[in-house]
């Protein structure tokens, strides 16, 4: 049976060797993701166990971690909600300069992240264009730090929710209204089912990008330790004080949790995949 399935796939297969063509896959994964990621672990073993816990549960970086990943979670539940709503708008309606505005979704991922985040500085300080009309700061404190994060995660959520809502049938809405359903019942018991899978993917891969990003954020931070600070600006002051084994200890925490919480992610997409959508 395993004979007759791998030679099933040789022969669907478009590139040819199938053998040959997996064996660059993983040398390519290995090269590119599992070689560095294995680097970062290595130089943590050279600490010792006690250097390495002195060096992560230091205050400065327990703030920086903190803040980290408190930014990064609420700019990705943001972008859950709003998210969803300009996917629908670009989904369910027509407009003129609708192609513009689904252009500018994906601006974030182009403009430069440095860019981004001096054009975020000027207009939220208190001088700027926005932020000189709130009663508030928002520059250099933590809500300019989750703005920041908020721009470049927003396009992960669209761009995942958006083909969903494309290929949803808009007969059920039909049928449901039919039936006396509410609008608000309707996208609740019908629709929401459906999104679900791929707006906790989208919001895993908001939450993982603003969890490691550093050039827009650095500038609005303004970088104050125990309170701007974020923890992959901690891991470059470390680099350049060439302390290698500290800024590998800090990194190797952020990397465990990072992928402790899209282990976790990925539970709750397939659970909702197995309750909502198969049922």
């Amino acid at each position: 049976m395993i004979n007759l399935s791998i030679s099933k796939i040789k022969n669907q297969s478009i590139l040819p060797g199938f053998g040959l063509s997996l064996g660059f896959t993983m040398l390519y994964i290995s090269f590119l993701v599992i070689l560095p990621l294995s680097m970062v672990f290595f130089h943590t073993v050279s600490l010792g166990w006690k250097d390495f816990w002195d060096t992560i549960s230091e205050p400065r970086v327990i703030a920086s971690y903190k803040l980290s990943f408190g930014a990064s979670f609420a700019a990705a539940f943001i972008n859950v909600i709003f998210g969803v709503l300009i996917a629908w708008v670009l989904v369910r309606y027509h407009f003129p300069g609708k192609r513009i505005v689904d252009g500018l979704v994906d601006l974030p991922f182009a403009l430069p992240t440095a860019v981004a985040g001096i054009a975020l500085t000027s207009l939220y300080t208190p001088n700027g264009w926005i932020g000189q009309f709130l009663g508030f700061k928002v520059a250099f404190t933590p809500i300019g730090i989750i703005i920041a994060l908020t721009f470049i995660g927003l396009p992960f959520v669209v761009r995942m929710v958006q083909p969903v809502l494309q290929n949803i049938d808009q007969e059920m809405e039909e049928a449901s209204a039919s039936l006396g359903a509410s609008r608000l019942h309707t996208f609740i018991k019908v629709i929401f089912p459906e999104l679900l899978p791929a707006i906790l993917t989208g919001f895993a891969l908001a939450f993982s990008r603003a969890l490691g990003e550093y050039g827009s954020v650095v500038f609005i931070a303004g970088n104050m330790p125990m309170h701007t600070e974020i923890t992959p600006l901690l891991i470059m002051t470390e680099l350049e004080q060439y302390d290698y084994a500290g800024a590998t200890a800090i990194a190797t925490v952020m990397l465990i949790f990072s992928f402790i919480l899209l282990f976790v992610i990925n539970l709750l997409q397939w659970w909702t995949n197995k309750k909502f959508v198969h049922n």
